[in-house]
This record gives C-alpha cells, structure tokens and sequence, in this order.
C-alpha cells in the first residue's frame, strides 16, 4: 500500500526496503472515562498498532510517542497532540499518519482539506484502519475526501439538532445547564432550578438598592464592603466554585436576567420557566426603566436612552431638540430633531437634526476630558472640603443632642425604678417604653459614629480626588445607559449645537455631588 516517498530514511532493515515510520493519531471528543485503564484513546492505538504490525513485511514500524488528544473536538485545530504530530512532520520524523477512522484527525471538511496539503508537501501518508484508505493513491486521496464531505454534513446536521433541541427546550422553560444564578440551587435529579432562599434575600436586597441609589458603582462598593460575594457552587464532579467580589458586569447581568421574573430567554422572547420567580414584575419594571435599557416586551426604540433629551438646544432657533428614530432597510437610526424643523419644515433651520450617537459621544468625550483638567479637580477639591467640614460640625452636633437625650431617658428609668412601689404593672409598661426610645436613639448614634469612622479613615486629598475622578473616566464604557443618563443630567445644564460644533454649560458645583458618590459617601446623604 504505501510505498517509499523519495526521501532519505533512517532505521533501514535493508537498502532495498526503507523503513515507513507511523505515528498513530488518536482523538475523542469527551472526557468520559479517559481515567479509566483501558479507554477510547486505548483501543483506538491498539487497532492501529495491529493494522501496523500487518504491514510489518512492508517495513512499517510504530513510533513511540504517543499523539492523544483526549477532550478536544474534531471541530478545531487548537489540539495539543496533533500540534506535535505536525511539528515532527515538519522536522521530516514521519512517513505516515494512522488513525483509527479519519473524523479522528478532523471533522471540518475546510481543515482536513488543508491538513492534506500539508502531508502532500511533507511526503508524508494517511491511513485510516477502519476505512482502508490511503492518500498514498489517487483514489484513496478521492474517498476520503467524500467521506469528509459527508462528516462535515453529519456534524453541521448534529449542531443543527443541538439548536433546535435547546430552542424546543427554552420555549418550555427548562433549565438548560451552566453555571446557576444568585438565588437559585440546581436540582440534579430534576435538572431544574430552585429557589435559595438565604440568596434569594441578596438578589432582592441587590435589586432594591440599585433602585434607591442609581448607581452600579455605589452598589458595588457597598456589597464588597459587606464582604458579600458572586454566587459559590458546586459542579456535578463536586468542584467547588467561591464566589468573587462584584463587579460592574455581575450587576448588569443579574439585572438584566429575566430568570428572577421566573421566565426563560431564547434570543428576543421571553417563554413561562419551571422554576419559581424572585422579583416581582413591579419591581423588575421599576429597575428597567432606571437602567434604561431595552424594556421587556422589546417595545423601546432602542437600547440607548436619550441621554442629551431636555438639555441640547439648537443654537439657531434656541429650541430644544428632541429625539427622532428613521428607518432603512430594517435598521433603525436615531436623531436629535430642531423643534422649528420638525413643525415649521426643514428649511427653516440649517441645524435641522444631528445624528444622536455622534453628538452623544462628543458630549460624552468633552466631559470625561474636563473631569481630569487641573482646575476642575481644584474647585471641586476646594467644595468637598467645605462640605466634609459642615457635614462633620452636623454628626458632631446630632451626636451630642442624641448624647443628652439618652441620658435623659435613663435617669427618667433609673427614678421610675427608684419609686416602683406602685403598681408594677404601669411601671413595667412605662419602663418598656423608655427602652424602646433608648434603644433607637443608640441605633442612630451608632448611624452617625460609622460616618464619623468613615471620614476619619478616609482623608481626602487633590491628588486622591483626582484619581477617583480619574475611576469615572475608566468605568464610563461600562456603565448602565440610565446611569449616564443621571450623570450627565448632573453635570450638565445645557448643550448648544452650532454650525461649528458645540457648547457645552457645565453645572460646575455638582461635580461635588458626583465626586463624592465615587468615594462611596452617597449612603451619608440620609443624616444631612
């Protein structure tokens, strides 16, 4: 069958017959069993050592290395073994390639085509064992190229029937692997998901929060300072997975995860799942609408908010432009619309309308740049100085009023004691009463001594507000659309669209505001 291939060989058994030296391939595509003794990986080496051993009066001869490729996919070329089997290929260490069925070495058609080019160029044979075919003949290079046409058939049909399995599966809501979310376990047997109660409290904790504070980066902040995690489990091998401090990204997936209403996502819908909700509808509407992404029922005109909506004004009319969607060939644009254009006609305005990803984004890029000049880091250094320093003279006096009136309570339940030799009853409900007040009073003073602890532990200086401002500009890529939204509503007064471009009135003194919810104060507002 195969015959010399013209080059020099080593090992001869004698000079009219060289020496074929076979490396044998084997691949499975899973890792099932590969750590029993004898596996796939086993028997398919031991039928290509014997197809070898027949051949042997045609001086074929096995090489020792092993190429195995145990748990890698046919569909890649990114397997280890057979990157060494090519190596030594190319330093002229093989003759011939046996595997045990050609899907072994490549179940794309495009690859194997261009792993053939790759032998022929390197003098080098395949042998498939089961399929009796050899590329060392014309028509053995001929079936087996049919034979990957139709492997690569076989496997484009299965992924095919994978996508519909999953899609059929969605559509009845099933659970359909991976990693479970926060809030819910995995019930094996079942193979649906169920509600951790103890978890399910942080998803809705997490859920509410954001509401209250608008802000993925306080949350953040706030979590990780609990010492709060990501999700911890348990694969079926029995690995266990920590959970990791939170980030921006595990925010917006876990609020943006339609499995807390109790429903299954397959590309846009939304279908009924088996597993019992968290969140209540009401409250993962409220949340939506302050992302500002895309609603549930995918009736929103874009994912986008209007970020630049109530202060972008046309510096030829003076009129507040509005926002406006086109549409071409199913692709939808938006645009910031001249009120006298869109009422009077085109003609009446040479602003008209700009297109609103552009003037967005050059809004977005002169305000991240004025957030780092020298001078804005200064004035806003100088502003939250002055309000640390009246915020601290606050605590301070709240805290010794909080002091006096404690105090007060107790020497009112010490004489209550002292003259207890009326009805114990009264006196019992009385003494209640004052306990209960006592006991608020030191909830708030300890309120108001973890804020002092907070300023205490936190100095603040230029160059470290510089820095936090500096966190702004490096997070903004990643933050929600309704929390730029807020921030530039904070920032921003008004922005003029010219002929030669914009102007853009700062509201200089919130810069404060925002600096310190970077630093992680926003919580502190409450007591001022």
């Amino acid at each position: 069958m195969a015959g010399s291939n013209g080059k020099e060989k080593t090992g001869k058994k004698n000079a009219a017959k060289p020496s074929i030296r076979c490396a044998i391939y084997t691949r499975k595509s899973t890792n099932e069993n590969l750590d029993s003794d004898f596996n796939s990986l086993d028997a398919q080496r031991e039928s290509c050592e014997h197809f070898i051993q027949s051949h042997v009066n045609e001086n074929w001869i096995t090489l020792p290395d092993r190429y195995d490729d145990g748990a890698y996919s046919g569909a890649t070329m990114e397997r280890p073994a057979l990157k060494r089997l090519i190596t030594d290929m190319e330093a002229d260490r093989v003759d011939c390639v046996v595997v045990y069925k050609i899907d072994r070495l490549s179940r794309s058609l495009g690859d194997f085509t261009r792993m053939m080019e790759f032998f022929k160029e390197h003098n080098v044979t395949m042998v498939s064992v089961t399929q009796a075919f050899n590329t060392n003949t014309s028509s053995g290079t001929l079936m087996i190229n049919l034979l990957m046409t139709f492997a690569s058939y076989e496997r484009e049909v299965i992924a095919e029937r994978i996508r519909d399995k999953v899609a059929a599966s969605k559509r009845r809501g099933k659970y359909m692997g991976g990693v479970p979310p926060l809030g819910y376990d995995v019930d094996r047997k079942m193979k649906k998901l169920i509600v951790n109660t103890e978890e399910a409290a942080l998803v809705r904790f997490i859920f509410r929060q954001y509401l209250q504070l608008r802000s993925a980066m306080a949350l953040i902040k706030e979590l990780n300072g609990k010492g709060l995690t990501t999700k911890s489990w348990t694969t079926k091998k029995g690995i266990k997975r920590k959970g990791r401090a939170w980030n921006n990204s595990h925010i917006y997936r876990m609020l943006n995860n339609p499995l807390y209403i109790g429903k299954v996502k397959h590309k846009d819908k939304l279908y009924p799942g088996e597993h019992e909700a968290i969140i209540e509808k009401s409250l993962w509407d409220e949340v939506k609408n302050a992302i500002g992404s895309e609603g549930q029922s995918g009736t929103s005109h874009s994912k986008t908010p209007a970020l630049l909506k109530g202060i972008l004004t046309c510096g030829h009319c003076g009129t507040r432009m509005g926002i406006t969607y086109t549409k071409k060939k199913s692709k939808r644009y938006r645009y910031y619309l001249c009120q006298t254009a869109k009422k009077k006609g085109y003609a009446e305005c040479p602003i008209r309308s700009v297109p609103a990803g552009d003037i967005e984004n050059l809004v977005l890029m002169q305000i991240r740049r004025m957030l780092k000049t020298p001078e804005m880091v200064a004035q806003t250094f100088r502003q939250v100085v002055r309000r640390e320093a009246a915020t601290r003279e606050k605590l301070e006096t709240k805290a010794t009023e909080l002091n006096i009136e404690i105090a007060t309570l107790k020497s009112a339940a010490e004489r209550l004691r002292d003259a207890g030799n009326g009805s114990s009853e009264l006196m019992a409900d009385e003494l209640y009463g004052i306990e209960a007040k006592i006991e608020n009073l030191a909830s708030q003073l300890a309120s108001i001594e973890t804020e002092q602890n907070f300023y205490d532990d936190h100095p603040l200086s230029e160059h470290d507000l510089s820095d936090e401002l500096g966190k702004l500009d490096g997070l903004w890529d990643e933050l929600f659309p309704g929390e730029k939204k807020r921030i530039i509503r904070l920032l921003v007064d008004e922005v003029v669209v010219t002929d030669d471009g914009i102007d853009i009135v700062l509201q200089a003194d919130n810069v404060e505001g925002l600096a310190l919810e970077i630093r992680g104060e926003n919580s502190h507002a409450k007591c001022h």
